[in-house]
């Protein structure tokens, strides 16, 4: 084996932990033993166990991705608005394609732990990245500001991670959660704080 090949290996190594054990139960120690590497080997060609398990994620899923990817970078190049249910479908479909799949359901589990520990991490793919997302809802929604183009982005991905990553049951069909991630992007730009609620229209006085 030489050294361009290690990554690759522990890659391969980790796959099948995670996918048993799930990523908490799995440690560094045991991704390097598993690829018959020394203990430093993790962190010398990832730094992190993070980073070996975002590496690991934009590996397997890159066919899942790939077409979405190449319709988002499309329509960021144009100048039309983009109808809200698009980008609620490009977010919702990957994942409700991994937790309908019970051989890569772990994979969904893996990238909702790693995307909201909060910790920055090594993306390469744009999927990740609120920018394109945010700027895409931006033109969606006439009126909207950007921080809260972006806001809501955030919300919604998390939303999506929670209903497809952390449920064991069932999952619901991807029509069902993009219609509601969906409205929740067009929803009215609520008032700035300290901003006199809407008042309701009184009725007519009778004749």
């Amino acid at each position: 084996m030489t050294i361009a090949d290690a990554p690759a290996r522990l890659l391969d190594a980790a796959g099948p932990l995670f996918a048993e054990h799930g990523y908490d139960a799995v440690s560094v120690r045991a991704v390097n033993k598993a690829a018959g590497m020394n203990p430093a080997a993790v962190h010398y060609h990832f730094g992190s166990k993070e980073a070996l398990a975002t590496a690991l994620l934009e590996r397997r899923l890159g066919d899942l991705w790939s077409g979405r990817l190449a319709e988002l970078e499309g329509l960021l190049t144009g100048s039309a608005p983009v109808p809200a249910a698009r980008i609620a479908a490009l977010l919702v479909e990957p994942l409700a394609a991994l937790a309908h799949d019970p051989e890569r359901r772990w994979l969904g589990r893996l990238l909702a732990k790693i995307v909201r520990s909060g910790h920055p991490l090594p993306w390469h793919s744009a999927w990740s990245y609120p920018e394109p997302w945010a700027a895409l809802l931006a033109r969606a929604v006439p009126g909207l500001p950007p921080e809260e183009a972006a806001l809501r982005w955030r919300l919604a991905r998390d939303l999506v991670l929670h209903t497809y990553g952390d449920s064991d049951g069932t999952p619901p069909p991807a029509a069902s959660v993009t219609a509601f991630v969906a409205a929740g992007l067009t929803a009215p730009f609520p008032p700035p704080d300290g901003a006199p609620p809407c008042q309701k229209q009184s009725s007519p006085p009778p004749d």
